[in-house]
């Protein structure tokens, strides 16, 4: 694999692109397990941009004003002193999003309580990985691509919700490209994805499980 590859998957796969993803997927391929089958679709397409705006752009438009007061040096953040700001500015803006999908977003939070449970299952990886951060350079990728596989596991293998077996394939296979293109970029070295992705299916199995 080359840079320019490894480049292109990580930012196509940036860990908080994945929130859209998933919820992208569960949308149309298992509205009933997230509480959205009632929805028509271009209410179903409302409420994945209102989530694309709330776990995506509003975050990304923090960090490119923290780049832009010079807090820090470029968007990839790979200088693990300069991640602490951004990823607990991050860490905010999901909480903030877990509260208004859970108890303030009527009627999403009584209809689709499960959409909070998943937000907030990010916001817990969000807060340890920000957490190690402080000390040490966990893979943000490697977290996010492993919660998502853990939710659709977790998913398919407790409803029996077979819908997601070819998108539980894919996202393996992607997490396989997009860890080993942030070893070629010398991003992470292979302690700091392997702990990331544990950190990931660990938060994220433990939602399914208690929760769903």
């Amino acid at each position: 694999m080359n840079n320019r590859l490894a480049i292109i998957l990580s930012v196509l796969f940036h860990p908080l692109i994945l929130t859209t993803y998933l919820f992208a997927l569960l949308f149309l391929l298992s509205p009933d397990l997230v509480g959205v089958s009632a929805f028509e679709l271009p209410a179903l397409g409302s409420l994945l941009t209102l989530l694309f705006l709330n776990t995506f752009i509003a975050p990304a438009v923090v960090t490119y004003y923290f780049m832009k007061m010079g807090m820090i040096k470029n968007l990839y953040i790979d200088d693990v002193s300069e991640r602490r700001v951004p990823y607990l500015a991050t860490v905010f803006i999901y909480g903030l999003a877990t509260y208004l999908f859970g108890w303030q977003l009527q009627p999403i939070a009584q209809m689709a309580p499960q959409i909070s449970v998943i937000l907030a299952s990010v916001t817990l990886s969000l807060v340890i990985v920000t957490a190690v951060s402080f000390f040490w350079k966990i893979s943000a990728h490697a977290t996010g691509i492993g919660g998502m596989i853990a939710i659709l596991s977790g998913l398919m293998m407790r409803f029996e919700e077979y819908a997601l077996l070819y998108p539980l394939i894919i996202a393996i296979l992607i997490a396989g490209l997009l860890l080993s293109a942030r070893l070629q970029l010398n991003a992470h070295s292979l302690a700091q994805i392997f702990v990331g992705f544990v950190c990931g299916v660990l938060v994220s199995s433990m939602t399914i499980y208690f929760y769903f």
